[in-house]
C-alpha cells in the first residue's frame, strides 16, 4: 500500500493511493496535484550511510568502509514532496543524492540480520543533498554539508514493506530539469538493509518511524537555483523538489576548507 500525508481543504489527512487519487479515511478522493504534501512519516531520528555503494567511493578514489559509516540527518532538514530546497548563499558546489530510505516499523534493539526485515515497516525515497564545499575530511561529520534546512527531501509515499518484495533489486533514476543524471539499482549496496539494522540496533534502539538512508550510487552531479530535481525508485513513485536561492539578507557561508576530495 502507498500511504501519504497531505493537507486538503485545510485539514491534515492521511490517505492511500488508489487509481491515481489519494483516498482519505472517509473515502473522499483528493487529486495529488491539488494537495499540499507532507512528510510521509514523522521520524524520531534519521540516520544515513556514507559510501554504501562501492562504485560511488571508487569514482572519487576513496576506500570503501569496512563497516557501515553512519551520520545524522537533522529532522530540521526534512522536506516533503514538492517542497522548495534552499540553496545557501556562498555555496559553490551542491549536488543531489538519490537514495532508498528504510522506515522502521517497530522498535528494534539487538536485532540479528536474519530477523531484521521483520522490523522494516516500509520504504520511501530520499534526496540526501550536500554542499561539497563543506566536506573536508572523514574525521569531521558532514553536519554543515548535509544538515541545512531543506536538505532532506523525503517522500512522496510511505510504501509498505509488503509491496516491495526485494528492496535490494530496485531501479533508481535521478533527473534534473527532465534530464537523466543518475541511473542505477539498489543491488550495488555494500551493506544490505539487514546488516545495517543489525549494526545500528546493537548499540541504539531504532524506534517506530525512524528512517535509515541507504546511500547513493555513482553518478551524482551539480544542481543550481532554478533547477527541479526528480528522484525515482522503482515501485516507490517520484520525489520532486525545486531549488531556489536563500534570501538576499542571508550572510554568505564561504568554506575555507578547500578540500573536496572526501565524498559522503
Amino acid at each position: 500500500m502507498k500511504l501519504a500525508r497531505f493537507i486538503s481543504k485545510g485539514r491534515l489527512l492521511q490517505g492511500r493511493l488508489q487509481n491515481g487519487m489519494l483516498i482519505d479515511p472517509a473515502g473522499e478522493a483528493h487529486h495529488p496535484e491539488e494537495v499540499l504534501w507532507q512528510l510521509p512519516v514523522q521520524p524520531g531520528k534519521v540516520l544515513a550511510l556514507a559510501l554504501n555503494f562501492p562504485e560511488h567511493a571508487e569514482e572519487f578514489g576513496l576506500q570503501k568502509p569496512s563497516e557501515p559509516a553512519l551520520f545524522w540527518k537533522p529532522n530540521t532538514s526534512l522536506l516533503p514532496h514538492k517542497g522548495t530546497v534552499v540553496y545557501p548563499r556562498g555555496a559553490r558546489f551542491m549536488h543531489f543524492e538519490c537514495e532508498l530510505a528504510v522506515i522502521i516499523g517497530r522498535p528494534a534493539r539487538r536485532v540479528k540480520a536474519k530477523d531484521a526485515m521483520e522490523y522494516v515497516g516500509g520504504y520511501t525515497i530520499a534526496n540526501d543533498l550536500v554542499v561539497r564545499d563543506y566536506v573536508s575530511n572523514t574525521f569531521r561529520p558532514p553536519i554543515r554539508a548535509k544538515g541545512w534546512d531543506t536538505f532532506g527531501p523525503l517522500g512522496p509515499f510511505y510504501v509498505t514493506a509488503d509491496e516491495v518484495p526485494d528492496p535490494h533489486n530496485l531501479r533508481m533514476w535521478a533527473y534534473v530539469n527532465g534530464e537523466l543524471r543518475q541511473e542505477a539499482t539498489t543491488q550495488g549496496m555494500l551493506f544490505s538493509i539487514p546488516e545495517v539494522v543489525e549494526f545500528i540496533s546493537r548499540f541504539m534502539t531504532l524506534e517506530t518511524g525512524d528512517v535509515i538512508l541507504t546511500g547513493t550510487p555513482k553518478g551524482i552531479s551539480q544542481v543550481h537555483p532554478g533547477d527541479v530535481m526528480r528522484m525515482e525508485i522503482e515501485g516507490l513513485g517520484a520525489l520532486e523538489n525545486p531549488i531556489e536561492w536563500e534570501t538576499p539578507e542571508a550572510e554568505p557561508v564561504i568554506s575555507e576548507e578547500g578540500d573536496r576530495s572526501v565524498v559522503l
